[in-house]
């Protein structure tokens, strides 16, 4: 696929994809679907499904684009239409399986900030993102993940830094009860 473009590259490339030059325009969605792909898929275990929500994603960036007033907030407003979209493609997976249910916009937020997690649950996050509500599941992998910090992941979930650390707590403590029954085996 190449080397990414550098920031000050992207913001070219973004400018000319609106103005419709067409190389730009693939160089950019190239670069948001590598930006968005690890992301996506500590969210949506499924392939298929990966691939089908990152489809639509880009496909949203591209109809969205000559809209974006600010080429360098690029990653910043492809990761929240990612975001939008994979949680659609939850929602209708939820309807269907009802297997997930969501945590509430007004917890409280814990005292201090959170122990991040070991090396072993770093190594294991993915697969055991599943086990996690899917509000929950986007901050850590935010977090973890894409290594951005909470405020960052508030910025791009569009909420309030302390219903970000009260997810990320919520998460952590369900990966500890999950691990810890792991233990007990």
């Amino acid at each position: 696929m190449g080397t990414p473009p550098a920031p000050a590259d992207l913001v070219w490339l973004v400018m000319r994809a609106q103005e419709g030059d067409r190389q730009a325009l693939e160089r950019v969605l190239r670069h948001a679907y590598d930006l968005l792909r690890p992301f996506a898929a500590s969210m949506i275990r499924d392939a298929a499904a990966r691939e089908d929500v990152l489809q639509e994603v880009l496909v949203v960036l591209y109809r969205k684009l000559r809209a974006l007033r600010e080429p360098r907030a690029f990653g910043g407003w492809a990761r929240r239409i990612a975001i939008r979209e994979i949680f659609r493609a939850l929602r209708r997976q939820r309807r269907s399986e009802r297997l997930y249910d969501e945590l509430p916009h007004d917890l409280p937020a814990p005292e201090g900030d959170p122990a991040p997690p070991g090396a072993e649950l770093m190594q294991r996050l993915p697969e055991l993102l599943e086990r996690v509500s899917p509000a929950s599941r986007a901050v850590l992998a935010l977090h973890y993940v894409d290594g951005l910090s909470l405020d960052e992941a508030a910025a791009v979930l569009d909420l309030p830094a302390g219903t970000v650390k009260s997810r990320l707590a919520y998460g952590l403590a369900t990966l500890r009860r999950v691990l810890a029954g792991e233990e007990v085996r």
